[in-house]
């Protein structure tokens, strides 16, 4: 199954909200439901991680109240450091992150030195065939690296892109792509996508507009003609068609 969503490669996309919920209205207009079912999401979170992407995503899957619904900071040390300063600590290390029902890998300054890091490459192993696994930006570099888009496509951001293409991936010049339980996305808010895709595939269409309606509250303006067409897109993607 392909997800599409092309919106063009950016360092930030400002109008992400907005899709989010247009593909969710369209997604909502067909029969496809998704039973609900226990699941833990462990973000993955390295030093000088970017907090528009770990935080953002722990954000919006939190607003699931499913029961056994569980989602977790997951680092290799017990406290990590924000590439603005923020230090938080971890909910689980990489080797419970590893066991999660579904894995997102942030960005951050350091990628290119945890991807060098053999003592933590060594640790994540994950297997799309048993998990959902979604990366974004610089995250993309750690699932190449991971040899799991060997043969996928992947979508990240400018500055990442060099690296992701000298390990031997096609970079796409979109913001979002995603095939089977494999997702990767691209731009500062596009930590959005991934939460909503990850929602959507283990809860259902209508648990991802839930998440989302809050931050539409009293949005009443027009939707252009070329978004609608973006989100038809991911949703025919999304539904197998």
């Amino acid at each position: 199954m392909l997800l599409y969503l092309g919106l063009g490669i950016a360092n930030c996309i400002h109008d992400n909200n907005f899709i989010v919920m247009i593909l969710i209205d369209i997604l909502k207009t067909h029969n496809h439901q998704i039973s609900e079912r226990l699941m833990h999401i462990a973000i993955l979170t390295f030093d000088a991680f970017n907090e528009l992407d770990s935080l953002i995503a722990l954000g919006i899957l939190n607003r699931i109240k499913t029961p056994g619904w569980q989602v977790s900071i997951a680092s290799p040390t017990p406290k990590v450091k924000s590439m603005n300063g923020l230090t938080i600590e971890r909910h689980i290390n990489l080797s419970e992150a590893c066991e999660a029902d579904a894995v997102i890998v942030g960005s951050g300054m350091k990628t290119r030195e945890i991807v060098a890091d053999q003592q933590i490459m060594q640790q994540l192993k994950l297997d799309p065939s048993r998990q959902l696994i979604a990366a974004q930006c610089s995250g993309t570099l750690v699932l190449a690296k991971l040899g799991l888009l060997n043969d996928i496509p992947a979508c990240t951001d400018l500055t990442t892109t060099p690296w992701v293409k000298e390990a031997g991936i096609n970079v796409l010049n979109q913001a979002l792509y995603a095939k089977g339980n494999i997702a990767t996305a691209g731009g500062c808010i596009a930590s959005q996508y991934l939460a909503t895709w990850v929602i959507a595939k283990s809860q259902g269409i209508e648990a991802a507009k839930d998440a989302r309606q809050r931050d539409q509250v009293g949005q009443q303006e027009q939707r252009p003609l070329e978004v609608q067409a973006q989100a038809s897109a991911f949703a025919a993607a999304l539904l197998g068609r």
